[in-house]
């Protein structure tokens, strides 16, 4: 077979779906896939609400393109924009050069919708591109900033009234991020909050048309909660720069019309020669072929495809539509080239799911289970977090993370700002320099032993962990007296200079121990777990078969808790030195060789679990570096479009 050259034309959610289904598919095939898009990033466009309403920082919802193909070797990277198609030579014309094609996929996305509505070009705001979400963010800003500035109270309130056109998915989470970010733009501009207007004009009767019936009315219920005005059954007619027109003659005065109130086919696909439908959609057959050229190996996928999944109803605009016929494409072309039967287009929808505001949705799945409020909210994340997975990008997912639970400001987020890491750390370096120490003087006092801390030639002696017989609590040829001695003495040592066990180990057998989370004097403390479960001394005994194995273990141990203490107090990879001493610690707990006096252990890992290290630590250099080393080598190092570096 000849080489196949497969080219697919645009980034979207269709595109990225097809190329990578490709790519893993004809991995041992002899093909080169060129993916073309004029941005050289993929836009997670269901999160550009997000953006626009302040939520998170416009990278969050950018994704390179380099990053999510790093390990595709035989996809190719184009940034450039398609300007038409030759479809009898099979050539894909762009600005910069000409790509012939044996397999084409057209996925470049749609545009919006103002069905010819005058003054909305001109003057009001659209949110489809990631342009689009930076852009009303930046005017937002600036026409709350301007306000808080001006004398005249009907301008005023004009210019604080934002009106958002369309109650689908995009129109109403838009709406819910302007009522999170309302009470943080008032105090930054000395507002008070209910200067703020949000308003939601829809043509409809009702709101989230695609929504059950119950669902869509427990959203309409917490958006009159938060004061969202909605206007029903209210066309705009006209939209001007400081006001808009509805049918009916009213005039709303407003500097910010939000248009989300429809989507058709991109205006870059209407030359290409291609039978189209209406809304400019491109018509496919069932196997997502462009209708008319299925001898060409065109194809039509995304929100750019016309086909009737039932008479008169053609695959809706969202995501899982966009994935799933850029899936069928890239099946056919697959069977196209290794053989095999061509595959139908069967959309499986799997629910729908509207976020409104960073705490609050609802959610319909699988036309069973209806979910609102939080519940709707976490299933969303999960939904996106699937996302990452299906395009194989744990880097992203991770990224992504990181942008909706912990880099986060104002307590926007599911967790209503408990898991943001916008706190101060400094507060914490006390509490792990100390951890560290504790670490250190317990690590110490077992190679000291019943020398003398000054004089280092009595180290190692008796009393040591380096001497004698292992004080690890299993049974192997020695004295059991021994055994239990030295697991006297190994609590002893965990005890975290407390001192709750100076007593000897005669002193401590006939002693009761005592139940308690603080050392009491006098007290003999109480081990976690008094006698080691009989699973976990088995095989404690198949990794540490003899003494002399156990004693190894044993002297290791000292050096690697001296290592992790050394490491908290310098905080270094503090994290991972956190998450080991839990699993230390209970690893101890299990041995019988830990009180609960000392069970604070745990804890306070937990508490310098949250980036402790970048405070007067060395992490605050070394993450960032290991962070851009391991990136380069794993993704490469970026590249300029057009320089050679």
């Amino acid at each position: 077979m000849t080489k196949q050259n497969i080219v697919v034309v645009g980034a979207g959610y269709a595109g990225v779906s097809a190329t990578k289904y490709l790519a893993k598919k004809l991995k041992k095939e002899d093909v080169t896939i060129t993916l073309i898009d004029r941005h050289s990033y993929h836009t997670m466009m269901t999160e550009l609400h997000e953006v626009a309403g302040g939520r998170v920082e416009p990278e969050a919802i950018q994704y390179d393109l380099q990053h999510l193909f790093a390990r595709q070797k035989n996809v190719q990277l184009v940034t450039d924009t398609v300007t038409g198609i030759d479809k009898e030579q099979k050539v894909v014309k762009t600005k910069l050069g000409t790509y012939p094609f044996d397999q084409l996929i057209l996925g470049m996305g749609g545009e919006p919708n103002d069905f010819g509505t005058p003054g909305v070009k001109e003057n009001g705001f659209t949110l489809w591109s990631f342009e689009d979400s930076v852009k009303i963010r930046e005017h937002i800003e600036r026409t709350v900033a301007k306000a808080a500035l001006e004398p005249n109270d009907a301008l005023r309130k004009a210019m604080l009234t934002f009106v958002v056109c369309g109650s689908g998915f995009t129109g109403i989470e838009m709406i819910g991020e302007l009522i999170d970010w309302k009470k943080r733009l008032a105090k930054d501009y000395k507002l008070d909050p209910s200067e703020i207007t949000l308003m939601v004009v829809e043509a409809m009767p009702t709101i989230l048309n695609m929504l059950d019936r119950n669902d869509a009315a427990k959203a309409e219920r917490y958006l009159k909660k938060h004061q969202v005005e909605l206007l029903l059954n209210a066309p705009i007619v006209e939209v001007a720069k400081d006001h808009i027109k509805l049918k009916d003659g009213r005039q709303i005065p407003t500097h910010t019309l939000i248009w989300t109130a429809g989507v058709k086919g991109t205006s870059d696909a209407a030359d290409f020669g291609l039978e189209s439908a209406r809304g400019q959609r491109l018509v496919a057959n069932e196997y997502m072929q462009a209708k008319g050229y299925e001898d060409k190996n065109i194809y039509i996928i995304g929100d750019l495809v016309f086909y009737e999944e039932f008479p008169g109803t053609p695959t809706p605009q969202i995501v899982q539509a966009a994935e799933q016929t850029g899936h069928t494409a890239a099946a056919n072309i697959v069977a196209s080239i290794k053989g095999g039967e061509k595959h139908k287009f069967k959309g499986n929808y799997q629910g729908f799911m509207v976020s409104i505001g960073a705490k609050w949705g609802v959610a319909n799945l699988f036309d069973k289970i209806h979910l609102s409020g939080f519940l709707a909210i976490v299933m969303k994340h999960i939904v996106n977090l699937k996302y990452f997975f299906d395009i194989r990008s744990g880097y992203y997912m991770f990224q992504y993370m990181m942008h909706e639970f912990f880099h986060i400001k104002d307590d926007r987020n599911v967790t209503r700002g408990h898991s943001s890491r916008y706190g101060n750390v400094l507060w914490s370096v006390p509490l792990r320099v100390f951890y560290g120490l504790v670490w250190f003087i317990e690590a110490f006092k077992k190679i000291v032993g019943d020398g003398q801390v000054l004089k280092p030639s009595t180290w190692f002696g008796e009393g040591s962990w380096f001497t004698g017989n292992s004080v690890f609590p299993w049974t192997w040829e020695y004295n059991v007296t021994d055994v239990a001695s030295g697991a006297s003495a190994a609590g002893d040592a965990t005890t975290a200079a407390t001192g709750a066990a100076t007593s000897g180990a005669g002193e401590a057998a006939t002693q009761a121990t005592h139940f308690g989370l603080s050392y009491a004097y006098g007290e003999q403390p109480m081990a976690v777990i008094e006698k080691s479960p009989d699973w976990f001394t088995k095989m404690m005994q198949v990794i540490m078969p003899n003494n002399d194995v156990a004693m190894f273990f044993q002297k290791f141990m000292v050096f690697f808790e001296i290592a992790l203490a050394l490491a908290l107090i310098a905080g270094l990879f503090t994290w991972l030195c956190s998450a080991t001493t839990i699993v230390l610690v209970i690893t101890f707990c299990l041995s019988g060789m830990f009180y609960w006096v000392n069970i604070w252990f745990i804890f306070v890992a937990f508490a310098l679990m949250n980036g402790s290290g970048r405070a007067i630590g060395l992490d605050r250099w070394v993450i960032p570096w290991l962070q851009k080393t391991l990136g380069n080598w794993w993704y490469g190092r970026p590249k300029s479009r057009y320089g050679s570096k």
